[in-house]
């Protein structure tokens, strides 16, 4: 019996997560459902974004499938990000986004690639302060954490084409990003197998635009592959079908890329494409691999069929979509 937690957090994720709960019971495996709360619903009638109650029902379970979370865009006393401090509670240091071209109008075709992200350092250590007309933000970056993610990346190269790109920007920013690079070149020597090269990350930006279907695994610090991430995911149909996972020594949370969305929340036309990616990510991960790619192929049917949400330029409801995966799942 698997143990899985559910966080459907705020906006579309209170719509998405239970979309990608009945997919997930109609593959048949067995598998413990547990609910619980996170999220800025959360802070606004506990005083936390993420109770300690849920942290503990995420260290029990095998792992945990999380929806969206909002953040306001300027300062709330009191309140932290969710996943932001799950992933440095739980030490959750390596953000895996993959990006494949997928049956949809706006994705490239002979796209395959691998975001892996460091999670807990860089500038979402969120260490700012002002000083009246200026404000300073810290960047972290630390040679362990680094190591850590450089191993996380190599052995993923090892899995897929054997080539990694290291996107830094050490040329401006010598002693925070020249430790990242390297440290994950000198980890390179360790696995002469990957073809391991090293890219400025603006140059990476143009690269990904212009020529995406040479990179196989892409490793960077917290910001650059949050940003980039989200550009790959723009060249394979956009966020609706992008899922990440948060994964650490111990501990993973799996959640899909997008946002609460709350302009459309509760209207029933979110896409949990990238939810049941992310669930498929998630089987994977617990050993269900089968499972995982039964879920994959499902997804593609459905699309290549036509069955699209408004988001992709389609007219299906996010039920209807959970349907006709469910139903390709056989």
């Amino acid at each position: 019996m698997h143990s899985i937690c559910l966080i459907p957090g705020d906006g579309i994720g209170q719509e998405v997560v239970p979309a990608a709960r009945r997919l997930l019971e109609a593959t048949g495996l067995p598998i413990e459902f547990r609910t619980v709360e996170a999220g800025w619903g959360t802070f606004t009638t506990q005083g936390t974004s993420v109770p300690d109650a849920t942290l503990a029902a995420v260290r029990a379970a095998d792992a945990t499938l999380a929806g969206a979370f909002t953040s306001p865009s300027k300062r709330v006393e009191g309140h932290q990000g969710a996943i932001r401090y799950m992933r440095r509670t739980l030490d959750l240091f390596s953000n895996l986004r993959p990006a494949r071209s997928r049956p949809v109008p706006g994705s490239r075709d002979g796209i395959d690639m691998l975001m892996v992200r460091e999670n807990t350092e860089g500038l979402y250590v969120e260490k700012e302060r002002r000083y009246g007309d200026v404000a300073i933000a810290d960047a972290v970056v630390t040679k362990r954490a680094s190591e850590r993610i450089a191993k996380v990346a190599l052995e993923q190269a090892m899995r897929r084409r054997k080539r990694l790109a290291v996107v830094h920007k050490a040329n401006v920013l010598p002693l925070t990003s020249g430790l990242f690079l390297d440290t994950v070149m000198s980890m390179a020597k360790e696995y002469p197998e990957v073809e391991t090269y090293d890219i400025i990350v603006d140059a990476a930006a143009m690269k990904l635009v212009r020529d995406p279907e040479s990179f196989d695994v892409l490793v960077s610090t917290n910001l650059f592959g949050d940003i980039l991430s989200d550009l790959m995911a723009g060249l394979t149909g956009g966020l609706g079908l992008a899922p990440s996972a948060n994964v650490g020594e111990k501990y993973a949370v799996f959640e899909p890329v997008h946002g609460s969305a709350p302009d459309i929340a509760g209207k029933g036309i979110a896409n949990p494409t990238a939810t049941f990616l992310t669930a498929a990510m998630l089987l994977d991960h617990i050993g269900e691999r089968e499972a995982a790619r039964r879920i994959e192929r499902a997804v593609d049917t459905v699309l290549t069929q036509g069955e699209l949400t408004p988001d992709l330029g389609g007219r299906a409801t996010t039920e209807s979509l959970t349907d006709a995966v469910i139903e390709a799942l056989d």
